[in-house]
């Protein structure tokens, strides 16, 4: 238990670190495929040949996944290192603070091409930089998920604390998707006439403004204050085989997995399917994704209600099923008997309340499934718990990236856009399969209120 509740402020300051992280991961899945495959009228040239492996897979699906095979061994012995540390500043914190650099410094180096033409050069360059990247972030984001069980203790203050969670991730979100309509803003008063340098000094800047947000919960919030948890004791290995045999967590990774890989279909195609499927403009794709997290923003207090009433399972699952319609109706984006923002709209404020709910509430259920089992075995593995979880979700999505850029092969031009209409597909599939996991999970009796 939390030696001190966590006051507001704090939780604020916690969030804003989930801000930070959010922000450079979304500007990876959003900008990486329109940067580098560089659709039509992006002012951008292609940089990488879309060139066929053993007759499957194209390079930037080949480079986006190979750079998990680090994660399969990183992850889990990141989480060890966190949960067995006795460190005097605590077990989460001093991890944090030494990702950040690199974190923002291989975030922005993704986006440097070596050469300035299609060539496969680029395709090591990004699977080099990319997997820095990726290991940074990890060793922020394990530890800093891995605090939320531990500053709270009660089901409503796991909730409310994932809320403002959340409220950091959609703001990250939205950042990353105003890239271009920040590089619009360069180019215009600081006269940069090249598109890839304006997109370049964009990123650079959020990459730093990210890294300061993630300072922020290293200043603000004393571990040891907060937080009492002890380290553990199991290696790694049997904590892991531990971590696996828990029932209720292996529903629930299966869920989160094919749910993560579903949302980075869309991050990765949004620019697509708004200039090509509905030909519009490309800086418009900044409004929708805004006007989708902030609309989003204003079901939380609903979903804290309804969790309290009624469980977080039953949201859970009814987010899934509209999600997945919506990502039927992305097949059929532009061929509706509407305006091409009226389609957009229509799907962004229907998608608001399952980016709401399935952005607070997994967070808490596993906060939830992490105290139980601390209490059932006696040890605290909740980094191992968050670090098996994030190597899924980062597996998901970048399994959805790959999967995006692997089928833009079939077409991502306009009137010739079948592999674009194809994701569609693809995320209803994985929508449905996440819930028909889901509906296995036995939700646990929230812990009453001190």
């Amino acid at each position: 238990m939390p030696n001190t509740k966590l006051p507001l402020r704090k939780q604020i300051a916690y969030a804003a670190g989930m801000m930070g992280w959010s922000t450079m991961t979304n500007v990876i899945f959003v900008m990486l495929p329109y940067f580098y495959l560089a659709p039509a009228k992006s002012g951008l040239v292609p940089l990488i040949p879309q060139l066929m492996i053993f007759g499957l897979f194209n390079i930037m699906s080949v480079v986006l996944t190979s750079g998990r095979v680090i994660d399969v061994f990183y992850d889990p012995f990141l989480a060890s290192l966190s949960d067995k540390s006795e460190n005097q500043k605590g077990r989460r914190i001093p991890f944090m603070l030494r990702a950040i650099i690199p974190t923002v410094l291989f975030c922005s180096l993704t986006f440097y091409p070596m050469l300035q033409t299609e060539s496969a050069h680029n395709a090591l360059w990004i699977a080099l930089t990319l997997a820095c990247f990726l290991m940074s972030a990890t060793t922020y984001i394990i530890p800093y998920n891995a605090l939320l069980p531990e500053l709270t203790t009660t089901a409503s203050e796991k909730i409310k604390l994932s809320s403002w969670q959340q409220i950091g991730f959609v703001l990250g979100i939205i950042l990353s998707a105003l890239v271009n309509n920040f590089a619009n803003l360069i180019q215009q008063y600081f006269t940069v006439p090249n598109r890839i340098n304006a997109l370049q000094y964009t990123i650079w800047s959020l990459c730093i403004f990210a890294g300061i947000a993630m300072l922020i919960p290293v200043l603000f919030i004393d571990e040891k204050k907060y937080s009492s948890s002890k380290p553990s004791h199991t290696p790694m290995w049997p904590a892991i085989v531990a971590t696996f045999k828990n029932r209720n967590f292996k529903y629930y990774l299966i869920a989160d997995f094919s749910y993560y890989m579903a949302l980075s279909i869309i991050s990765s195609g949004l620019l697509f399917f708004i200039t090509v499927l509905v030909d519009l403009d490309r800086s418009e794709g900044g409004i929708f994704m805004g006007t989708m997290v902030l609309v989003s923003v204003l079901f939380y207090p609903l979903i804290n209600f309804l969790s309290v009433r009624f469980g977080k399972k039953p949201i859970v699952l009814f987010s899934f099923l509209l999600l997945a319609l919506i990502f039927m109706a992305i097949y059929f984006l532009g061929k509706f008997n509407l305006s091409p923002h009226a389609q957009v709209y229509t799907l962004v404020l229907c998608a608001a309340f399952p980016l709401a709910s399935l952005g607070i509430l997994p967070n808490a259920i596993l906060a939830d499934i992490a105290q139980d089992d601390a209490e059932q075995t006696g040890e605290n593995r909740e980094g191992m718990f968050f670090a098996v979880k994030y190597l899924f979700v980062k597996l998901g999505q970048t399994i959805g990236m790959a999967l995006f850029a692997f089928l833009t092969v079939y077409g991502i031009k306009p009137g010739n856009d079948f592999g674009l209409r194809l994701n569609g597909v693809c995320g209803f599939v994985l929508c449905m399969l996440a819930f028909m996991a889901f509906t296995r999970f036995r939700e646990l009796k929230p812990k009453r209120e001190a």
